[in-house]
């Protein structure tokens, strides 16, 4: 992968190029941030970059013989570990075919989207023991073309205990030219003492009008259309995908979000009751981005409050349903509506019931839709 190739985080890539250029390599890196940033594509690219034998200012050439072994993840220096089900398989070797797939067919992807590629039965991948082994023995052998030998390390949060203290070691002290690139969404969860061996690199949201741009020009967005995706995305492209693999969806969830509204506002508490038994038989991963488009709705209300439709990003169906909704949210109510979508979108996502979820989500609505 090419660095033309990823979404935004322009600054981030120079700085990743500058870094090789000025032979200031960190032996381990640890990039952080949401999936849907970038952090693996990065990390493809820099590899990319690092190995390229005719590299440009900007990106590597994308044609020399290294370069086509890094697209086809069959260069014999790159070394690739990602969580996999135990009961499946112990190691990273044994699923790479379906994890050179998943690269080619999608480079942004999650640890769920991983984990249905690899298990219809969607049991919990780690990074296990063995996997510990394999990584310290495929870094002592010699590099096969003479240069660095590189380990990325996807999801590294999902190492178990004995896993992450076997490669203490080999952390601190890795051997003469390797380079360990751990990509993670959530550092806090690494070891303390994994953390301290690397160097922090935070990958930041894709900037609105990038990601506007590749959704007008890869998704043949119009304008409009793209500018309100990518605001609601919030800087990810997997939120912006998802929102556009649902199209069919998105009147719906702007629906059950004033009916939601409507419903509170009016404190009609049987309706409430059948908002969130409807609601709640939709699946988890509609539950979630219904949670994203409420909060989406509530930052583009506070917007248009303050602003007017200067910096705005919706669609004319929500612009038309803001011109009489906006002035609900305010100063007054808005930390409430947000602190408690987000704690509804946390016990989604670690399977909390969800009748009861979004029945009580409707009762904190009605209170803060009054604060207003």
């Amino acid at each position: 992968m090419q660095f033309q190739q990823i979404i935004g985080q322009t600054q981030l890539k120079q700085e990743l190029i500058r870094a090789i250029n000025s032979d200031k390599i960190a032996h381990a890196q640890l990039l952080q941030g949401p999936a849907g940033y970038g952090g693996l594509p990065l990390a493809l690219a820099f590899s990319q970059y690092l190995f390229c034998t005719a590299r440009q200012p900007e990106d590597s050439c994308g044609l020399c013989a290294a370069c086509l072994k890094v697209q086809q993840l069959q260069h014999p220096d790159l070394h690739f570990v990602y969580p996999v089900v135990q009961s499946i398989g112990k190691t990273s070797d044994l699923f790479l075919a379906d994890w050179r797939t998943q690269i080619d067919e999608a480079p942004y992807f999650d640890l769920f989207q991983w984990t249905e590629r690899i298990d219809n039965k969607l049991r919990k991948p780690i990074i296990g023991t063995e996997e510990s082994k394999d990584i310290i023995r495929k870094l002592s052998l010699k590099g096969y073309e003479g240069g660095y030998k590189v380990m990325i390390i996807w999801q590294p949060e999902e190492m178990n205990t004995d896993c992450a203290n076997k490669l203490l070691k080999i952390l601190e002290e890795p051997p003469a030219r390797t380079l360990f690139l751990l990509v993670s969404e959530d550092a806090s969860k690494l070891m303390i003492t994994i953390q301290s061996r690397t160097q922090l690199i935070r990958v930041p949201k894709i900037k609105t009008e990038d990601l506007s741009a590749y959704l007008q020009q890869a998704k043949s967005q119009s304008r409009t259309n793209a500018d309100a995706v990518a605001a609601f995305a919030d800087g990810s492209v997997l939120a912006a995908m998802a929102y556009l693999e649902t199209s069919e969806d998105q009147d719906q969830q702007r629906e059950q979000f004033i009916q939601l509204m409507r419903v509170c506002y009016k404190k009609e508490v049987l309706a409430m009751m059948n908002w969130a038994d409807d609601i709640s038989g939709i699946g988890k991963e509609r539950q979630k981005l219904f949670i994203q488009y409420a909060l989406h709705m509530m930052r583009q209300s506070l917007l248009t409050n303050y602003m007017g439709d200067v910096l705005t990003k919706v669609s004319d169906e929500e612009a038309a349903f803001l011109e009489k909704f906006a002035p609900f949210i305010s100063g007054n109510n808005i930390r409430e509506f947000i602190s408690t979508f987000d704690a509804a979108y946390y016990q989604i996502d670690r399977n909390a019931n969800a009748r009861i979820l979004f029945t009580q989500l409707c009762f904190q609505t009605m209170r803060y839709i009054h604060q207003a």
